[in-house]
């Protein structure tokens, strides 16, 4: 398949050698990010002294397996982050064709292509859902499992815990990918969760190798993942804050196209005159290769509000 733009959020250095600008000046609401990150607990000496042991992993699974209620018949990787598994994902089959439901996160169609997969949407071999999609927020159903080997990337659906398709994981050739920087505010801990059928969570951590995940984050992922009241509470905060920007944006003139409690889609006029609009006030959004009306927004921290509402 030919290649793919790989367009992120973030970026902010690159904004800011345009705009001007100290890192403090900037309200980055280019990713979907929790901007009020889980508070970090105090990690012991040795999760950073030492390899990390096989206790501190297991309580890291155990805790995943709890929250996510994951089905017994399926087993959990955890890895340096979500992405390090999706660049080994296309190693589970022979290359063939791949079907990749666009516009969506395009690390998935660079992946597979690296590996030799053609994208094609009929008879395809495998599949990748993104569950919600980034950017669009749509969400699939059991009905859209309908391939050998089908990739559900539920990064962002910790927002929307009744919708996941966690207990698909146990069924052959089907895996759930779970991303803990995104919900919990914490991307830079680098850390991510495979669910599936147990010979498929052995072969990927063949080749993900020992010691994928740091004693740090083994430490922080299972206290947060302890922490169901934390995680209702931001859900919570995560919807309020949503139907805010909502409030704050369509009044402006754009139009809600999509997207979930962690970043908002919307369509405007002119997405890239948008971007540097806000950007001329030090708020960094997100615009797409493949559209001139997409502006995403994530949600601004508690002190960001009137930087944003000032800007717009």
């Amino acid at each position: 398949m030919p290649s793919t733009p790989r367009d992120h959020g973030g970026g902010l250095d690159a904004a800011m050698e345009t705009y001007g600008g100290d890192r403090a000046d900037w309200l980055d609401l280019s990713t979907g990010i929790n901007p009020v990150p889980y508070p970090l607990p105090e990690i012991p000496g040795h999760a950073w002294e030492a390899l990390p042991d096989r206790n501190a992993q297991q309580a890291l699974l155990d805790a995943a397996r709890a929250f996510w209620k994951v089905p017994e018949g399926a087993a959990i990787l955890a890895a340096h982050g979500a992405s390090a598994v999706i660049a080994r994902l296309p190693l589970l089959a022979a290359p063939g064709p791949v079907d990749i439901p666009a516009p969506t996160y395009n690390e998935h169609a660079a992946a597979f292509a690296a590996q030799g997969w053609t994208e094609a949407a009929a008879g395809a071999a495998a599949r990748v859902l993104v569950h919600p999609n980034n950017p669009t927020g749509r969400l699939w159903s059991r009905d859209d499992l309908d391939a050998p080997l089908v990739v559900i990337d539920e990064s962002f659906c910790d927002v929307t815990p009744e919708a996941s398709l966690v207990d698909a994981a146990a069924t052959p050739g089907r895996v759930v990918l779970k991303s803990f920087g995104k919900f919990w505010g914490l991307a830079g801990l680098r850390l991510g969760f495979a669910i599936a059928a147990p010979d498929t969570i052995a072969r990927l951590g063949e080749l993900t190798g020992p010691w994928a995940v740091s004693g740090p984050a083994l430490h922080v992922g299972t206290c947060a993942l302890r922490d169901p009241d934390w995680a209702a509470a931001t859900r919570a905060r995560l919807a309020g804050d949503g139907a805010r920007l909502d409030a704050l944006v369509t009044g402006r003139g754009a139009k809600l196209a999509g997207g979930t409690d962690l970043f908002r889609l919307y369509e405007v006029d002119d997405a890239a005159a948008w971007q540097a609009r806000l950007a001329q006030r030090h708020v960094w959004s997100r615009i797409f290769p493949y559209s001139r009306h997409y502006l995403r927004l994530g949600l601004p921290a508690p002190g960001g509000w009137d930087q944003l509402e000032a800007a717009l």
